[in-house]
């Protein structure tokens, strides 16, 4: 939502953030720093409430039905049997699985004969269920409303109620980032989230957990998203990668710590109190505006001139480096703002609306949303087998826990040095090829073949969600950056949800959800190809920069050029610089105000000798004396 003349006067004037702002505020200085450890935290805060999840819907590994002693004829005597015998008489025994999970014996009233040639009918629980103990919880959102057997469906429901509401928050919260700043839409989603997340504690009955989760989790996507683009743009290119990968880092610290929580509370309302702890420390946010201020470049890109030139004046204070007028102001960096973008400039907010008039970048965040959707998809697919070969819960867990801190070691290592397009290509290859073997040959190959093959399609999994939502963040212009990025990492979430979909259906559709995200990761190899390269560039900050991206070839590319080399063409030299001259305007304006300029001409204190009337009386006798 431009608004009218401010709006194009900022599209044709509009100052380098990255080259000629940054670095007169001190750069990725002591305070930047500062501000991005701040931000890592709710990284952390954010990863434990997230996969708390997999520990409210655990199924234990053995359940089975309440004995009860009314199906059961009169002259039946417990003190007869073991309780094993007394279980085996009760439940009915399934060849593979063994005591049946949702059935009963019920006996004919009269007979006094418990052998297994006496006819028995099979009925469905009447006294609930008995667990074994749950990896890490006594009691979770499964035990505590018997969701098994009939009951079953609400638990995948539950996760994609969970995740609707973090495609609901990326969505709504993302673009509410590009028009109230990262700052307030961060303050929001913190409180609201530490709301919800305590109020989960006391639900009373699936409808309320589902309900509150998923409002939860459209907060919860407003933190993650607002702390993720505010360190971004707090960064230079080169530390960008490091810090954004720092972030992750702490989301894996979170999942690793998380098993230990989970022992400790014993009970799912405990385990969900504790998750919300850390979204309460972060409300000090709201008293100490100096750990999360707001982002400037946003500030800039938006055309807020008194907010940005505050924020600035802070920054460089903090970094120890001073804005102050000096004797040519218009040599400063304050008032060259004023010069480019004048006194009465209104602010210009954007929306991801906006896109449809763009080519370039809806182009970019179609394609990065489609490989973040089949990086989180095709997990399912390599977690599965995961389950064939050992069905202990902390086997897969962990598996998957370290190798996504390896995908994050292995995007710091290569990244920076291939680039982002290049290793982006490489995990959706690899990704793709795994997924097709696992597919063609799971029949022929041995149990540790398959084990190798699933443990790499997950770590390259990983790194192309990873990979994509960073890459994402680093194309799309500030002035929309919210919106686009939570289109794309909503596009993740319905990868996540799509396994739960499949668990809805008992795994009916599995094969065809295997060979769907296999052919798709093969056809994001080539769509990776029309991406742009971002290493070592600026981020974009107006809807112009963001097109005028283009691709750079695949190989043989120089680092200083970033279009195609079919045509060379010169640029042709022009004499006028648009930065020299708004600082010529703004050194001239600023000196004609003054009153003490060393050169001013003085006004004479007395009168003339003659004035101009008595010199034209006098001219005039003179030339008519001279013509008598």
């Amino acid at each position: 939502m431009a608004t009218g003349a401010s709006a194009t006067a900022n599209s044709r004037l509009q100052m380098d953030y990255e080259t000629k702002i940054f670095p007169h505020t001190g750069g990725y200085g002591r305070y930047n720093r500062i501000v991005v450890v701040f931000s890592w935290f709710p990284s952390f805060a954010v990863t434990l409430n997230l996969f708390s999840d997999v520990f409210y819907t655990l199924i234990p590994d053995s359940y089975h039905c309440r004995a009860d002693p009314k199906l059961l004829p009169s002259t039946f005597l417990l003190s007869n049997f073991s309780k094993q015998g007394y279980l085996n008489l009760t439940i009915p025994w399934v060849n593979g699985s063994g005591l049946s999970h949702c059935q009963l014996y019920k006996y004919p009233s009269n007979t006094s004969d418990f052998s297994h040639n006496v006819p028995k009918e099979r009925v469905s629980c009447t006294q609930g269920w008995e667990y074994s103990v749950a990896a890490g919880l006594q009691s979770n959102f499964v035990t505590e409303w018997n969701l098994v057997c009939s009951n079953y469906w609400n638990v995948p429901v539950q996760h994609i109620c969970f995740m609707t509401g973090w495609i609901l928050g990326y969505v709504f919260l993302g673009t509410l980032c590009d028009w109230l700043g990262r700052r307030r839409t961060f303050l929001l989603s913190i409180s609201l989230s530490s709301v919800f997340g305590a109020t989960v504690c006391l639900s009373n009955s699936p409808v309320v957990f589902l309900l509150l989760r998923l409002s939860q989790g459209v907060m919860l996507a407003g933190v993650f998203l607002s702390s993720y683009i505010a360190r971004l743009e707090l960064c230079d290119p080169p530390h960008r990668l490091m810090v954004a990968m720092i972030g992750s880092f702490f989301g894996v610290f979170a999942e690793l710590l998380l098993p230990g929580v989970a022992v400790l509370c014993r009970d799912w309302p405990v385990l969900q109190a504790v998750a919300t702890l850390p979204l309460l420390l972060l409300l000090s946010y709201w008293c100490c505006a100096s750990v999360f201020p707001e982002s400037p470049r946003w500030l800039l890109a938006t055309a807020q001139i008194p907010q940005v030139k505050k924020s600035l004046q802070e920054f460089s204070t903090r970094n120890g480096v001073f804005l102050q007028d000096e004797i040519y102001p218009g040599e400063t960096l304050l008032s060259e703002i004023d010069s480019v973008y004048g006194e009465d400039c209104q602010p210009s907010y954007h929306s991801i609306l906006e896109m449809r008039r763009t080519r370039v970048i809806w182009k970019n965040c179609l394609i990065l949303s489609f490989t973040l959707f089949i990086g989180t998809g095709i997990q399912y697919c390599f977690t599965r087998n995961l389950h064939s070969y050992s069905t202990n819960f902390y086997f897969s867990y962990f598996l998957r826990v370290t190798t996504g801190a390896v995908g994050c070691v292995f995007i710091c290592l290569s990244v920076n040095h291939f680039g982002r397009r290049g290793m982006l290509l490489l995990s959706a290859i690899i990704t793709g090829l795994s997924s097709l073997l696992l597919l063609a040959l799971t029949p022929y190959l041995r149990g540790g073949l398959v084990l190798v093959l699933s443990v790499v399609g997950l770590l390259f999994s990983q790194s192309l969600a990873m990979l994509s939502v960073f890459f994402a963040s680093e194309v799309m212009p500030t002035v929309v950056r919210g919106g686009c990025l939570g289109l794309v990492l909503a596009s993740g979430c319905v990868g996540m949800a799509a396994s739960s979909l499949m668990e809805l259906q008992n795994n009916g559709g599995y094969f065809l959800h295997h060979v769907i995200f296999a052919s798709f990761a093969v056809l994001s190899v080539l769509c990776i190809m029309l991406l742009p390269e971002s290493k070592r560039k600026p981020l974009p900050d107006s809807l112009k920069e963001g097109e005028s991206q283009r691709r750079p070839p695949l190989f043989l590319s120089r680092p200083d050029r970033d279009n195609l080399p079919l045509l060379c063409t010169r640029q042709p030299l022009s004499e006028y610089n648009p930065d020299n001259y708004s600082r010529l305007v703004s050194a001239t304006r600023k000196m004609l105000t003054k009153d003490n300029l060393a050169y001013r001409i003085a006004v004479p204190t007395h009168p003339p000798l003659l004035s101009d009337s008595d010199k034209q009386e006098q001219e005039n006798e003179t030339q008519k004396e001279i013509v008598s």
